[in-house]
């Protein structure tokens, strides 16, 4: 999708493989899904409190990615797109999170 200039699309779809992740992790340590974009990162956000292993860049990206999915989803007007480089940075952070997760799953 970047590659073809879909940075709307890029920048919803590097937030939801962060949120997808986000859930498995949620799962894993509590055994609960959950399904909303709020109880994600609120449970998230509960779980990695603390834990010195997930960089507060990841931890934010949960709100910042949600941000990004509402301006490619909601966004009206000329100013409600998502740029080159915020899908950019969105697809590298997600990569990180994602990353960061599953060496803390592999771990368990």
């Amino acid at each position: 999708m970047r590659g073809i200039a879909l940075y709307d699309e890029a920048g919803r779809a590097a937030y939801l493989a962060a949120f997808h992740a986000a859930q498995a992790f949620i799962f894993e340590r509590t055994g609960r899904f959950p399904k909303t974009h709020q109880g994600v990162r609120g449970q998230f956000g509960g779980l990695a409190r603390g834990d010195t292993r997930i960089d507060i860049s990841l931890r934010r990206f949960l709100t910042d990615g949600y941000d990004l999915k509402s301006v490619a989803d909601y966004g009206i007007g000329d100013d409600a797109t998502v740029s080159a480089e915020d899908a950019d940075e969105a697809i590298e952070t997600a990569n990180r999170f994602v990353a960061c997760l599953e060496i803390l799953l592999s771990g368990d």
